[in-house]
This record gives structure tokens, sequence and C-alpha cells, in this order.
């Protein structure tokens, strides 16, 4: 599986962008939201570095203890972005604003222009989370080798 964050914005705060799945075509999956893009990492404020990364699971830590509780039907480990230079534990996870994102991903089925609305706002983020995580999951799983790269677009 391959993915694709197209970061069409860059507010000051936040960065709006689109996850696509171009294994085979491009394919829409969700709305994104990151923090904001700095010449120096600031840690937990932060963009990923626009690259390819593979995806894993990582099964520790808090959130993968509280997902496994919250969507305990279909949860086997976090949604991890590997080797990010200078991050650690970079998940995808639900979340709306850039406060709930400390480097990581958010992922939504609507977006607010972040330019009009300073912390970027991302919703109905639970439901893309449910929708995209049974596709990632099941492509781990099958031992598809899966990866994610970030390009900018704004």
């Amino acid at each position: 599986m391959k993915l694709q964050v197209y970061r069409f914005n860059k507010g000051k705060d936040s960065t709006n962008g689109i996850l696509f799945d171009i294994t085979k075509e491009k394919r829409f999956m969700c709305y994104t939201l990151e923090d904001e893009e700095r010449e120096v990492k600031v840690f937990g404020e932060t963009c990923i570095p626009s690259i390819e990364y593979t995806l894993g699971f990582r099964k520790e830590g808090k959130f993968h203890e509280k997902y496994a509780f919250r969507f305990a039907d279909i949860h086997i480990g976090m949604i991890e972005i590997q080797n990010v230079p200078n991050f650690k534990h970079i998940l995808i996870h639900c979340g709306n604003t850039d406060e709930d994102t400390a480097g990581c991903l958010l992922v939504g089925d609507t977006q607010a222009n972040n330019t009009i609305k300073k912390n970027g706002l991302i919703g109905k983020s639970t439901q893309a989370y449910f929708r995209i995580y049974k596709e990632i999951a099941s492509a781990l799983v099958s031992g598809e080798e899966c990866t994610i790269s970030f390009t900018d677009h704004g």
C-alpha cells in the first residue's frame, strides 16, 4: 500500500493536507492536519519532513492502550510512521486541532481553512480514523509493504 499526503495549505500554527491511496490509482481517503512547518524542529510543534516513510505497528504507549479500549473490535496497534528524522513515535490518530498533535498526523472527514482557523480544524476524525485504520492495518497484517509520502503543494 502506498499512501500520499498532499499538503496544500500551511498556516501559522498548522498544516492542511489530503491523504490519498496511490497504490493503483489516486483514491481520496481523508483530510489531514499536522503542526506547522519549521526550519528547526521544535518537539511536538513541527510537521513531518517531506519524504517517504515506512508504516508499521506500535504496540506500546498511552495511545496504544487508549485505542485498544476505544477501538477494541479492530485495534491491533497504532499505525506508526517509522524512522522520521529527529522525531519519535509519530502516529496516525484522531484529533481536531494542532493542539491534539505532537508532531503526529491527524485524520478527518471535514476540514476548515487553517488561515482562518488559527489552530486548524479537522472534523469527523473518529469516523475517518476507523475507516482508514481498517485498510492500513489489513495491509500490514497481510505482510504488504506500506509507505506514506509527504508532498508540499502550497
